[in-house]
């Protein structure tokens, strides 16, 4: 029977599990959109801004980096509803959480750089290029160690209390 599968704890079957993923899955997505989202219109104001034509050619530069990754984000981050409405009723539950898994981690990567690019522009503008690439760099190091570092050894950890003993 599909629930006494090993390893599966919660007694679900493989239909539970895919829709609990899903579910689960929109919860992320939900959090992750809403600050893309203002982010991204956050920064589609910024030219409209009196002091905008004043910012040099390489501050131009990380802007549009920010934004265009703002928007490369976006979509990546709401393209699981797309495909869901796409692919609503065609019993492809797997796909759809496999193809949302993949968008949402390069929505998240993305967004990683939008944050970081914006950061090197506001600290660029304000403080100068030292502190500017100061503060981008500690925005990268800080998703990477919350986003990646933490979440890769916590996962090594928790496999090895799953380990038999020997």
């Amino acid at each position: 029977m599909e629930h006494d599968q090993p390893g599966n704890d919660r007694h679900e079957t493989a239909t539970e599990r895919l829709d609990r993923n899903w579910d689960e899955l929109l919860q992320e997505l939900r959090v992750t959109q809403t600050g893309v989202q203002l982010l991204a219109g956050f920064l589609l104001t910024l030219p409209f801004q009196q002091r905008f034509g004043e910012i040099t050619q390489q501050q131009r530069v990380a802007y549009l980096i920010a934004l265009g990754s703002a928007i490369v984000a976006t979509t990546l981050l709401v393209a699981p509803v797309s495909a869901h409405r796409l692919l609503f009723r065609r019993h492809a539950k797997a796909q759809l959480v496999g193809l949302a898994d993949l968008s949402a981690r390069a929505g998240l990567a993305t967004l990683a750089v939008s944050v970081a690019s914006a950061t090197f522009l506001i600290f660029d503008v304000v403080l100068g290029r030292g502190a500017a690439v100061t503060a981008a760099v500690v925005a990268v190091v800080i998703f990477t160690a919350n986003w990646l570092v933490v979440p890769l050894v916590v996962r090594a950890h928790l496999g090895r209390e799953a380990a038999p003993p020997r």
